[in-house]
């Protein structure tokens, strides 16, 4: 019995500055540029004014990519082109800076974090900030077996959560969230079938590296036969991410879920994060509020899940080699939504044209004569005889 409580998150996680955003809304109204031309642009930067309560919007300084890895037992059935217990090459590519994730993050100047969860690799190979929170050495294959115990999902999911407040404690304002795995996409696909309610056929894809149809064939079997073992727990999220999970996807949920309770940002990349969020969701309706999706990879199960979620995503590329890629090459786009948002002026009001004044009407000038006029009015002029009407007064 598992002693993390889980629906902590529904209370802990609040929604981002609702008041906020419409002042970064009635802002927005006054800037240079018309309301609108901006497109995404806009609705981005308005997004970030909420997660950060800052209007104008702070720029994006210090974001960082965080890429967990994990190995994955049904890899040994054969469902990935890549060799079963092949994560460990993977890790070593991005640390050496040998990796698309890796040319990308060098690129925009972001620092790559990678955690080792689960990798069938000698840690002694790897740095110690890369292995200090390995759980176990691969998984159990989903489709006969749990992916690890209850008690290993646990001190994954709270690695996560550990890590999470490590980043925003150093001052990380973005996260840009990926996976270095093999089998990983197999995982992901059940998760988001059970969550969804649907068939494998419909969330199996080809994987980070093209798989043919045989191939194919194996991998839906094996989501198939996962997805039976995982419909019995689906009201337990922990006990999912333990069943047909691994210590890789039970971390990153709980970084996920930590990170909305932080209000840290967190850019999806491909299926993997997609799914972890989606199983983020179902323990804390308002999480997905603090994610955006990064890019469609093309990955059917990822589809399903930011439909799901309601996230859009923000490139339609087709990255699917993973490790952040796809997210790494929608992080510009949001710091330039946040640039934009912070700098560009208000449009200065016009002033109102001065009407010039009426010249004043001079008063009209009395009449010559109206004294005698006025005064003959009044009675008979001195001298003068009375008139026959008077005489007959008297």
């Amino acid at each position: 019995m598992s002693s993390l409580n889980l629906d902590d998150f529904t209370d802990l996680i609040e929604r981002p500055d609702g008041g906020v955003r419409r002042d970064a809304e009635a802002r927005r109204e006054r800037l240079i540029v018309p309301p609108g031309s901006l497109g995404r642009l806009d609705d981005l930067g308005e997004w970030l004014a909420a997660a950060q309560s800052a209007v104008p919007v702070r720029p994006i300084e210090r974001p960082r990519a965080v890429l967990f890895a994990g190995d994955h037992g049904i890899a040994a059935l054969g469902v990935s082109a890549r060799p079963a217990g092949g994560a460990g090459r993977l890790v070593r590519a991005v640390l050496e800076g040998a990796s698309p994730a890796s040319v990308l993050a060098r690129r925009l100047g972001v620092p790559v974090r990678v955690i080792d969860m689960s990798l069938e690799a000698d840690p002694a190979g790897l740095p110690d900030e890369v292995v200090r929170h390995r759980v176990r050495s691969g998984s159990g294959r989903i489709d006969v077996e749990d992916a690890m115990t209850l008690e290993e999902a646990e001190a994954a999911f709270r690695a996560g959560v550990a890590l999470a407040d490590e980043e925003a404690d150093s001052g990380t304002d973005l996260v840009v969230l990926g996976d270095i795995s093999v089998g990983g996409t197999t995982a992901a696909a059940v998760l988001v079938a059970a969550l969804c309610g649907t068939d494998a056929s419909v969330v199996t894809g080809r994987g980070g590296q093209a798989i043919d149809d045989l191939v194919w064939m194996r991998k839906c079997a094996a989501v198939r036969d996962a997805l039976r073992r995982a419909r019995p727990v689906l009201g337990d999220q922990l006990q999912l991410l333990a069943t047909v999970g691994g210590a890789d996807l039970a971390a990153m949920t709980g970084f996920l879920l930590q990170s909305a309770v932080r209000k840290m940002p967190v850019i999806l990349d491909g299926v993997v994060s997609a799914a972890c969020a989606l199983v983020g969701q179902r323990v804390a309706f308002r999480a997905p509020d603090w994610w955006l999706a990064g890019q469609r990879s093309g990955e059917p199960a990822q589809a399903k899940a930011l439909d799901r979620m309601a996230l859009e995503p923000l490139l339609d590329h087709g990255v699917m080699v993973g490790e952040g890629a796809g997210a790494l090459l929608a992080l510009p786009l949001v710091q330039a939504a946040a640039s934009l948002a912070a700098e560009l002026p208000e449009a200065s009001s016009p002033e109102p044209e001065e009407t010039p004044a009426e010249p004043a009407k001079p008063e009209p000038e009395p009449e010559s004569g109206s004294e005698s006029e006025s005064g003959s009015d009044s009675g008979s002029a001195p001298g003068s005889e009375p008139d026959a009407s008077s005489g007959s007064d008297a």
